[in-house]
């Protein structure tokens, strides 16, 4: 049993003064407020905060960061630089890498992720030894990190989709696939969990699995299920064109939506779209720093949460990862198109970036302050130049990834003051990224 002391914590009913926290077995069994520290307990210092779940993550794409803004582009000239990237990863780099962004999460203030992974096999489509050797690296680098995992293993089948159809995978896209349906039910079958680590299965978007097959991945599993959806407006037209409706109908007609599943992006939504996702209970992640990077568009956030969504946050592609950024992306995003202030409480961008976080990735415990909740937590500095002066309740408007002082998975500290335990970072960063000859 260890007993934890804040002077401010974040819990169910809002921030309050004083807190101590029992954990015990990883696991929150008391938390007492308006107690004084006790000489046992260890003394935490700033703003405790229930654990914060990246809800997207694609882990290789944090080797392109900083390098595909010279020439302008579209998410898709963008993509063709990802493909690229996605060519020199094999088993050993990308546990290096995915280490190293695992750790730059937790530094972040992350202790939960959801990776959609569908960097299954080698770059000319060929099996691996082990067929889910990318995935085991995944396992293996968020133990390493510290950091909760579900791995959202993706089926990936088609190369787009056109007016006239789904063409087969190009060159790029080889390592995605795993041709049928029942070959990527089989490999998937394959994973186990671990303590750590759940697993869960993701459509990859309704132009890379057709519609026949959306229900046998949907009624693979009874745990997470996600799927990227129209975060371009391309995508919309091609699914109207070919199978004559949005593709969120083309999930819903399929049974793909529910409370089971969260939608990825949810950007160019019309009206029904947002009525199919509300009234089936699915949620929606929100990536706002990698939607801007990519120009991909402002999706109905609040619309969405009005209408009975729930949402969550993700950093996707990595181009900032900062669960603060993330939170204020949401509020600043739906401020630029409505022209008002205050869109979300902070009581609501909180709940996204954790609790809600946590449940669409299969750890509905995790998230919270509270007895019989997991034990992961972080401490926010109030004394940087950043923060110092704020509220409690709004330091997630003024803090940056770089304030987070302490994180804990499970009761056991991964982060202490600000440092990671596998040591300098940057230096793991740097280390990966040459073995991809990214250097």
């Amino acid at each position: 049993m260890t007993s934890y002391w804040s002077p401010q914590a974040w819990l169910p009913s809002g921030v309050t003064d004083r807190v101590r926290v029992t954990v015990v077995d990883g696991v929150i069994t008391e938390v007492a407020v308006g107690v004084p520290p006790a000489s046992s307990e260890v003394r935490l210092t700033g703003v405790l905060l229930p654990g914060l779940a990246n809800g997207h993550s694609h882990a290789f794409h944090r080797g392109l960061r900083g390098r595909t803004h010279g020439d302008g582009g579209t998410f898709w000239t963008w993509r063709q630089q990802m493909y690229a990237l996605a060519r020199r990863l094999d088993p050993d780099s990308y546990l290096h890498l995915a280490t190293a962004v695992y750790a730059e999460m937790a530094l972040a203030g992350y202790t939960a992720v959801g990776e959609f992974h569908y960097l299954h096999h080698d770059p000319n489509g060929h099996t691996y030894a082990d067929p889910n050797a990318m995935g085991h690296a995944l396992i293996e680098a968020a133990d390493r990190a510290g950091l909760r995992l579900t791995l959202l293993d993706t089926c990936y089948l088609a190369g787009g989709l056109t007016a006239e159809g789904h063409p087969p995978l190009d060159r790029d896209q080889l390592r995605f696939g795993d041709s049928t349906v029942e070959r990527w039910h089989d490999r998937w079958s394959r994973l186990r969990p671990t303590p750590k680590a759940r697993i869960g299965a993701a459509i990859h978007s309704v132009r890379a699995v057709p519609a026949a097959d959306l229900a046998a991945v949907a009624g693979a599993t009874t745990g997470p299920l996600h799927a990227h959806l129209s975060e371009q407006p391309a995508e919309n037209r091609a699914t109207q064109d070919f199978y004559g409706c949005s593709p969120t109908r083309l999930l819903a007609e399929h049974g793909v939506l529910g409370p089971r599943t969260t939608a990825i992006h949810a950007t160019h939504l019309t009206a029904d779209d947002v009525d199919l996702l509300s009234s089936s209970g699915t949620a929606c992640c929100l990536c706002p720093t990698t939607e801007r990077d990519l120009a991909d568009g402002i999706g109905p956030a609040l619309a969405l949460l009005d209408a009975g969504s729930p949402l969550t946050l993700g950093s996707d592609q990595h181009a900032v990862i900062d669960p603060f950024e993330e939170m204020r992306g949401l509020e600043l995003h739906e401020r630029l198109t409505s022209r008002q202030r205050g869109r979300f409480t902070p009581v609501q961008l909180m709940h996204a970036a954790s609790a809600a976080g946590y449940a669409s990735l299969g750890w509905p415990s995790g998230g919270t302050i509270a007895a019989g909740a997991l034990a992961d937590f972080v401490t926010v500095r109030t004394d940087s130049v950043r923060t110092v002066g704020s509220r409690p309740e709004q330091i997630a408007y003024a803090a940056s990834a770089v304030d987070i002082d302490q994180v804990f998975v499970g009761g056991v500290p991964i982060v202490r003051d600000g440092r990671h335990r596998l040591g300098p970072i940057a230096d793991l960063l740097r280390s990966a990224l040459s073995l991809l000859e990214m250097l």
